[in-house]
């Protein structure tokens, strides 16, 4: 999946303080990337990049090994996090940034939000089963090639390379048209909290709360519901599968409602040769919108 847009135009909105830019949604291996957190350090500043976000779904796993690749390579890291809600019938992922990722309420929120995960992973497999797919999450995680931690878990992603080894599907993103996009014929939706309250738990935990790439869920009157209830201090309007005309149309609702400007790659890493989204740097902000978010978030 290519990248469709790019935001090369963009001003720098802090009116200056921080050379380069920043790619702000990167996934490693603590979810369902394919690069360790150093790894997407490395990339990143390799790019010319000033800085690059940590945003795995549900887990802050990655990000103390990402800090210290920072630390090595002289690139700034965001500590991130994208936890997955609904919200309208769709699932709604909200970007957190510069969170406590030490705090234990936040991280014992996280691990609900990975229990969630897990039993619908087993739902999918379920369904895959019914359809007639000789698949289990033992051979899911077989093909992870390594031992998951407490704190990492298993995505969408890793059971689409499953189907493709098992001849099921041609590629990643024939899995998921197949079977594992919404609507598709495995597709399961378990309950998932509000982005209200992921928004209040990033808060909770000193962080900023940012609507990830609102371009995905088709339906711009729910992304205005959602900004309207939500104690949101930013929108992801640049992303690798954002049109210009969608990156337009979010840059205006960010500044009807005063929301900071996001954008990243929200790079996965190549699988069967198809990078998943956009290559580390492929989108981008300017890295002065650090300092904006690194502020107290703000509170409805």
């Amino acid at each position: 999946m290519e990248p469709k847009g790019r935001n090369s135009s963009l001003k720098d909105q802090t009116g200056g303080g921080f050379a380069g830019r920043a790619d702000l949604h990167t996934h490693t291996l603590a979810s369902d990337g394919m690069q360790s957190p150093a790894e997407n350090v490395r990339l990143a500043h390799e790019k010319g990049l000033a800085a690059v976000a940590i945003t795995d779904h549900d887990t802050v796993a990655g990000v103390a090994e990402a800090l210290e690749a920072g630390r090595n390579y002289g690139i700034t890291v965001v500590p991130g996090v994208e936890i997955s809600t609904r919200a309208g019938g769709k699932e709604i992922h909200v970007l957190g940034y510069y969170m406590d990722t030490q705090q234990e309420l936040f991280l014992s929120r996280l691990a609900e939000q990975r229990d969630t995960r897990a039993q619908r992973n087993e739902a999918i497999i379920a369904k895959l089963q019914a359809l007639g797919i000789a698949i289990t999450m033992d051979q899911v995680t077989a093909g992870i090639g390594r031992e998951l931690k407490p704190d990492e878990s298993v995505g969408r992603p890793h059971i689409a390379d499953e189907l493709v080894r098992l001849g099921a599907a041609v590629d990643m993103r024939d899995a998921f048209d197949k079977y594992l996009a919404e609507g598709a014929a495995a597709f399961v939706s378990p309950p998932r909290i509000t982005p209200e309250l992921a928004c209040e738990w990033i808060a909770e935990a000193g962080g900023a709360a940012v609507l990830a790439h609102p371009g995905i869920y088709g339906d711009d009157e729910l992304v205005r519901s959602i900004i309207e209830r939500s104690a949101l201090r930013g929108i992801e309007a640049y992303h690798s599968d954002h049109s210009p005309a969608d990156a337009e149309r979010y840059l205006a609702l960010a500044e009807e409602f005063g929301l900071l400007v996001t954008g990243g790659s929200d790079f996965h890493g190549a699988r069967q040769g198809v990078v998943f989204h956009g290559e580390i740097g492929s989108v981008s902000v300017p890295v002065g919108v650090l300092e904006q978010l690194r502020d107290k978030p703000k509170l409805h």
